[in-house]
């Protein structure tokens, strides 16, 4: 009697919380995919310091590619926001209160600076780059890649919040929970990266790829922590 009622329960609808549930607890494989996504559509930005030759090149011969890119990270930004919803949510029903709320926090700053560098970006492209004013473009090509290590310390608390948060309510092992510090301190050391050039520069390799590919795999193995966790019986949808 069991087995046939579980096989004639219809799939979760759109109106069923199950559905929701689910739905938010991809988001962070999603805000992963289309964060590629726009990372490639976007290009490889001129680095600090950068002839005004080369930023007109790049910000007007792009134009498109970047505005593209812009209505991408644009739409990932919700993406963060849900991510940071369905974590904080796990961590409530499990009573870890204290680190969802450390996790919207941390998401809403985050949030704040990525929707700051897009606007850069595309007005940039829109029309600053193309307009003569060489200092100003130069200066705002510049500022971005300091507000790049500046997110370093909302990207660090993210993740500080889903490892201790998920970590004390025994939902991930010591193991995952010793890759999520190790995630922290190397995201906070993306905040010292000053050097006026190479691999430690504010335009290097680590700020560039070392540290958004850390920040891309913790995103994944948090959503997969989510996903194969079961709804809890109150539900946050």
């Amino acid at each position: 009697m069991s087995a046939s009622t579980t096989a004639m329960t219809p799939p979760a609808s759109v109106n069923s919380p199950v559905f929701w549930e689910r739905l938010w607890r991809t988001s962070g494989i999603q805000f992963v995919v289309f964060f590629i996504i726009a990372y490639v559509i976007y290009g490889y930005q001129p680095q600090v310091g950068a002839s005004p030759d080369a930023l007109v090149a790049f910000y007007t011969a792009n134009r498109a590619r970047i505005l593209i890119a812009a209505v991408v990270s644009g739409l990932n930004v919700l993406n963060l926001m849900w991510f940071a919803a369905a974590l904080k949510t796990t961590l409530a029903d499990a009573g870890q209160d204290g680190w969802g709320a450390a996790a919207t926090a941390s998401s809403a700053a985050l949030g704040g600076l990525f929707l700051l560098l897009i606007s850069m970006g595309a007005a940039l492209a829109y029309s600053i780059a193309g307009s003569g004013n060489d200092a100003l473009t130069a200066a705002l090509n510049d500022f971005a890649w300091v507000l790049v290590v500046l997110s370093s310390f909302p990207r660090a608390m993210l993740i500080m919040a889903g490892a201790f948060g998920l970590w004390r309510a025994g939902l991930i092992s010591n193991a995952l929970f010793a890759a999520g510090v190790a995630a922290v301190v190397l995201g906070l050391l993306g905040g010292t990266t000053w050097l006026t050039g190479g691999f430690w520069a504010p335009d290097g390799v680590y700020s560039r790829f070392v540290w958004p590919a850390i920040g891309v795999v913790w995103g994944m193995v948090v959503s997969g922590v989510l996903l194969t966790r079961s709804p809890a019986t109150r539900s946050g949808w």
